[in-house]
């Protein structure tokens, strides 16, 4: 069985309006910072995934992110695999 960690990013489809991020932006500008906009907040999960190949970790993450870590109707996900290696052991 091999260990990978996933990094997974979920955040709110373009159509949807980002309160939090139109939020951030007028608080950047209020500081003086107009050239930072576009501002999208999302959020961040890393876990840790035990399969038997990087395929099978793909699906499960991928099962997870449809059930459970984002809401499939308001939100697109991204994720990548990184696989871990034993101290000492080469990739």
């Amino acid at each position: 069985m091999k260990t990978y960690t996933a990094h997974v990013t979920v955040s709110l489809r373009r159509a949807i309006l980002d309160v939090q991020g139109k939020t951030v932006e007028r608080a950047l500008h209020s500081l003086h910072m107009p050239a930072l906009s576009n501002v999208r907040i999302g959020k961040y999960v890393e876990l840790t995934v035990q399969a038997p190949d990087e395929d099978r970790a793909r699906e499960l993450v991928d099962d997870a992110c449809k059930k459970l870590l984002s809401n499939p109707v308001m939100e697109d996900y991204s994720f990548r695999l990184e696989e871990r290696v034993a101290s000492g052991a080469v990739a």
